[in-house]
């Protein structure tokens, strides 16, 4: 456990507090008295073989497991982390407000099934730890059909190469607490381990963070959620009072959630290159105390305890002074004092399966659904921080109001036998921004457990399933028979579809360099410049270095203020010949461009003013460069 000394509360970023608003839930929940943590049932000794393995507690391990016993498969679900209670990021990252996928009506939510039956457990859109942990204890204790099994000094994967070649996983090898080896078999195994570690030592191929974008470099902050305690129902009263003024537009607070308190950006660290504070998520808990989702912490290794350890230190000295800050600017927090640190780090990002199928930014901009949709999708795309800049807090490139997660994102292309659910599922770095939040996570975990049964049931593997439509309509069938709900409800496309631009739009929107916030605007109409169409290039050689291979700042060298000067088609010409050819120049730059291919004929008629380009028009020219030299059509 981590300790601090009293502090203080945090805010919630501006970008963050809508996405806050926008998906709380209006479930009422009770306010119950402080209960104790239940204990969960476990095996001394695993058995030697076992229908389907679930590796990792974190709700998604929960789900999968259950779902599974519920179909009639002897089940082992297992942790390899210095764990005693279910829940993982929870009941131990503290993460106590959850994200919810809504439907279009704004009340509903997607996918029910297994979520649903521990939703209706706890208080609300946050909760409790204590009664989290329960209710998933509840739902495992009722299952006869699991065994668990945490504290495994080690789990690693049993591999074994199949008739045609293919690595296909066989069980696990089990390092217990005392020392002893264990090697248990099953008919598959689930990797719902949060960076999906288990499938990544079994040979499956991932990308890590931001890599699929290019940047190799940055992942988003990671954050400790903390305890604030003396959080009575009069100082609740004030917060609410505070939040849901009129003078604080976009923050807002209920009976267990507040986000607000964006002042807070400013707060002046200490050590500003490594932690900051972002506006406050408070989820109230029934001892009078609140978690606090706000902190950020950059150039943390997430596969290096030391690295988190420092992670841990930093916050132990920064976070004091932080409360001190807010003190000063909230008098409702006078009589608050800081509580303890949670004991895991929450990390948002890490590894991403490359899969059957990977979902994709066009899928959420294109609200598609798939034949083999086993969820779906909706919250919006967060991109946090991740960098100490001052001007990165953060973006939401679009708030989706549907898309579908199709079962070849959980199904490993190089290896069978095994299953990834959760954050590391085969996700692109962008639309994970979205697919990344628990509940979804919950429901691709439920879909694992079921598809497992129905593999055993047909005697095909997991990759057979998924590349088999009537295979998989059958899995959508059963699943739908347990709960879930796979209607995809009619919606209607996005205005900027029928755009001419649209075709650039995918391009762009796919490296990140288009961004529509909440109202899913890319002011595709709105005037670009030169500078702008400097940082559009410099995304685009980030996604595609060898593509674009040459520095293209001196497109700009001469032009003064080149941000507010309008940008002409032979200047977005040269640019462009500049990141493709060292030492372009700017005279017969677009005639050279077209002549190459490089720019097509069809593209350049939908210029209406050339020497005023659009952002649409910048994105048409970048989405012709990078079928050229990159070989890549959205």
């Amino acid at each position: 456990m981590k300790w601090l000394l009293p502090a203080g509360i945090l805010v919630i970023a501006a970008c963050i507090l809508v996405v806050w608003y926008t998906t709380r839930s209006d479930k009422a929940g009770p306010t119950p008295e402080p209960t104790s943590v239940t204990e969960i049932p476990q095996v001394e000794t695993p058995q030697e073989q076992y229908d389907v393995i679930v590796v990792g507690t974190d709700p998604e391990g929960v789900t999968a497991a259950v779902s599974a016993a519920r179909n009639g498969l002897k089940t082992l679900l297992v942790d390899g982390k210095d764990r005693e209670i279910l829940g993982g990021l929870f009941t131990l990252g503290w993460l106590n407000s959850l994200d919810m996928n809504r439907k279009p009506d704004g009340k509903d939510y997607y996918n029910k099934g297994l979520f649903k039956e521990w939703f209706d457990q706890i208080e609300g859109d946050s909760f409790d730890i204590t009664t989290a942990a329960n209710a998933f204890h509840k739902l495992v204790e009722a299952e006869k059909l699991i065994e668990v099994r945490m504290g495994a000094k080690s789990i690693e994967p049993i591999v074994e190469k199949a008739a045609d070649g293919t690595p296909t996983v066989k069980g696990v090898k089990l390092t217990l607490g005392d020392g002893k080896e264990l090697n248990v078999s099953a008919s598959a195994v689930i990797d719902a381990t949060q960076d999906a570690d288990f499938a990544a030592a079994a040979g499956a191929e991932f990308t890590f963070g931001r890599e699929d974008i290019g940047d190799t470099k940055l992942l988003m902050a990671v954050t400790p959620v903390f305890t604030l305690k003396n959080v009575t129902p009069e100082v609740w009263g004030k917060i609410k009072h505070r939040l849901n003024n009129d003078e604080y537009p976009g923050t807002g607070a209920n009976d267990q959630s507040a986000w607000g308190y964006i002042e807070m950006w400013d707060y002046p660290s200490t050590n500003p290159e490594r932690i900051r504070s972002r506006g406050f998520n408070l989820g109230r808990q029934n001892n009078e105390t609140m978690l606090v989702n706000s902190v950020q912490i950059f150039g943390v290794d997430p596969f290096d305890p030391a690295s988190k350890e420092e992670a841990y230190e930093i916050a132990r000295k920064e976070i004091p002074l932080m409360l001190e800050h807010a003190k000063k600017l909230y008098p409702e927090f006078e009589s608050i004092e800081l509580g303890e640190l949670a004991p895991e780090l929450y990390i948002r990002e890490t590894r991403h399966l490359v899969g059957m199928y990977r979902l994709n930014m066009i899928d959420l901009l294109e609200q598609r659904t798939h034949p083999d949709d086993i969820a779906f999708g909706s919250y919006p795309v967060d991109i946090q921080s991740t960098s100490s800049a001052k001007t990165d807090r953060g973006t939401v490139l679009m708030a989706p109001k549907l898309y579908g997660v199709p079962f070849g994102a959980l199904v490993p292309q190089a290896v069978d036998g095994l299953l990834v659910v959760g954050r590391s599922a085969s996700f692109d770095t962008l639309p994970h921004g979205s697919a990344r939040v628990v509940p979804l996570g919950m429901a691709t975990g439920q879909a694992a457990g079921a598809a497992v049964k129905l593999a055993m049931d047909k005697s095909v593997t997991l990759r057979q399933l998924a590349a088999d439509e009537t295979l998989v309509q059958s899995l959508r069938t059963l699943l739908t028979e347990q709960g879930v709900d796979l209607d995809a409800p009619k919606t209607e496309p996005y205005a900027f579809i029928k755009h001419p631009a649209y075709e650039g739009l995918k391009a762009a929107a796919s490296i990140g360099i288009a961004q529509g916030a909440y109202a899913n605007d890319f002011q595709l109409d709105a005037a670009s410049n030169p500078q702008r169409m400097l940082m559009n290039m410099k995304g685009v050689q980030k996604a595609f270095a060898e593509a674009f291979p040459h520095s293209a700042d001196a497109a700009v060298g001469g032009i003064e203020e080149p941000a507010k000067q309008p940008l002409t088609l032979e200047q977005a010409a040269y640019t462009l010949a500049l990141s493709l050819e060292e030492g372009a120049q700017k005279e017969g730059a677009l005639e050279r461009l077209k002549s190459n291919g490089t720019l097509l004929d069809a593209t350049l008629a939908t210029i209406k003013d050339p020497n005023n380009l659009t952002n649409g028009d910048v994105y048409m020219l970048i989405k012709d460069a990078i079928s050229f030299a990159a070989g890549v059509v959205y």
